[in-house]
């Protein structure tokens, strides 16, 4: 995890706002660290500017808040919303994803490249793409 913190993925001002204790169990601070290591590093690196984790890990309160899936992989630590600040660049993050053949399980154009959607479950790599 060199480009990113479990502190990124623990952020939420929903959950603040709400007064939700949003921290990473132990147990599930492999999956984040995987989802980083294989997925967001590699972008990071390449893409060769900041990315914002706009909703890393969500607990099971915050996914409800949120109006999250009930399967959310954000519930597990396998899945982030990153930004690079604006649209135009969101959707080449996307293409991005795609060129360097990074493995996802899902890569998703949240709300006209918005923000892009990225989770790795490496049991599940089926590479889905869907715009939201």
């Amino acid at each position: 995890m060199k480009h990113f913190t479990f502190q990124e993925f623990e952020r939420s001002d929903t959950a603040t706002r709400h007064a939700i204790d949003n921290s990473i169990p132990d147990r599930l601070k492999g999956n984040v660290a995987a989802l980083v290591d294989n997925v967001l590093d590699p972008l990071r690196r390449a893409w060769g500017k900041p990315l914002a984790v706009t909703s890393g890990y969500r607990c099971p309160e915050l996914n409800r808040v949120v109006g999250g899936s009930r399967t959310s992989h954000h519930m597990r630590g396998m899945a982030a919303d990153v930004t690079t600040g604006n649209k135009t660049d969101n959707r080449r993050l996307f293409q991005l994803v795609l060129d360097l053949a990074l493995p996802f399980t899902q890569l998703i154009d949240e709300k006209g490249f918005s923000w892009v959607h990225i989770s790795y479950d490496p049991s599940d790599l089926r590479h889905q793409m869907l715009k939201l």
